[in-house]
């Protein structure tokens, strides 16, 4: 790379020029991406609670307006929508009349209205229907379903650290594979594979360090602490000849979630978050899973708040992005399902 372009005042570029490298003339990471540091690290992310909590889809999605949104989730046919002071309700999508879907139904100042007979709903217990637990942190809606969990219900679901509300530009994308969620937290487990399978958006890719494991197999730092973190740098392309390197960490909360953070470099801050939602039950033969990928950009450059004001415009790149690479992303999570599934995959 060459040096920081510095401007008038003292403003610094960040965009460096890339000495071109050919695909084929990579340093190769297969030795380095080695199946059992990748298998422990899904592993301890399988075995951290999540107290039932699912993501459904973004805030921006569940409207307030005379349209639910509908959503299934491990089989579950759930309906969301927002009272007239916008807050969020959830709920079974099978009405308890006589099963109308409700998510084709109306919203009528804030009351969910049945289609077929009329039957409302205010967001609370009639007829045998039942409210699910809702959260909206600001980006997701989160919906609590303990039938399918099984796990020891939390409050609230474990939301990543994310830039300060207001100073950053988020946006959310939803893509849907054949494969089964720890097949898309396998793939997010992997950044070896960023330049190989993605340089269209990412070279000079290094894994400076991967989690550090005790003889428990817990990750531990330098002091003994817990780091189960992958930590890479790595530059996104901006154009054939322009990239902007940083610094980021890759981890895994959640058995279903994993989160990478910039920790230095343009976007400090900055997260980009991966949360795999099952969409049929767990002992379905076709299994489909929903990713659910919000970026959070941030900058403490000055100028950022005139990409904050055009946030409208911005968004919809910031999704057209994800759903590049998640279009190759979900057929490697499905190739590894398939590859499972039939008892072929190696290791």
């Amino acid at each position: 790379m060459s040096g920081r372009t510095t401007g008038p005042g003292g403003w610094t570029s960040p965009l460096r020029r890339w000495r071109r490298t050919a695909w084929a003339d990579q340093e190769p990471t297969w030795r380095a991406a080695r199946p059992a540091v990748i298998a422990d690290a899904l592993k301890r992310a399988g075995a951290r609670p999540a107290g039932n909590w699912f993501v459904v889809g973004s805030s921006r999605e569940i409207r307030a307006g005379d349209r639910p949104y509908g959503r299934t989730v491990g089989g579950v046919e759930i309906v969301l929508w927002r009272s007239a002071d916008g807050e969020p309700h959830a709920g079974p999508g099978i009405c308890p009349h006589l099963g109308a879907p409700l998510r084709e139904s109306r919203v009528v100042c804030g009351t969910l209205v049945c289609h077929w007979h009329g039957l409302a709903l205010d967001g609370g217990p009639f007829a045998g229907w039942e409210p699910y637990p809702v959260h909206d942190d600001g980006v997701l809606v989160w919906v609590r379903l303990d039938a399918v969990g099984g796990e020891e219900p939390s409050e609230r679901p474990m939301v990543p650290v994310r830039p300060a509300p207001g100073l950053g530009v988020a946006a959310v994308h939803t893509g849907v594979g054949r494969c089964e969620p720890q097949d898309v937290v396998a793939n997010r487990l992997d950044p070896w594979h960023g330049a190989w399978f993605h340089p269209y958006a990412f070279v000079d890719l290094t894994v400076a360090r991967p989690p550090r494991v005790g003889e428990g197999g817990d990750a531990l730092d330098d002091d003994g602490d817990s780091d189960d973190a992958f930590v890479v740098d790595v530059s996104f392309r901006v154009s054939r000849r322009l990239v902007v390197p940083v610094r980021a960490e890759f981890t895994a909360p959640g058995p279903r979630t994993v989160v990478m953070r910039i920790t230095s470099g343009e976007g400090a801050t900055s997260v980009v978050e991966t949360h795999a939602t099952p969409l049929t039950r767990a002992s379905a033969a076709r299994p489909r899973t929903a990713v659910v990928e919000a970026v959070v950009a941030a900058s403490d450059r000055r100028g950022f708040a005139l990409a904050r004001a055009a946030a409208p415009v911005l968004r919809p790149l910031m999704r057209r992005t994800s759903a590049r690479l998640w279009r190759d992303d979900l057929a490697y999570a499905e190739r590894r399902w398939e590859l499972r599934s039939t008892g072929r995959f190696p290791g």
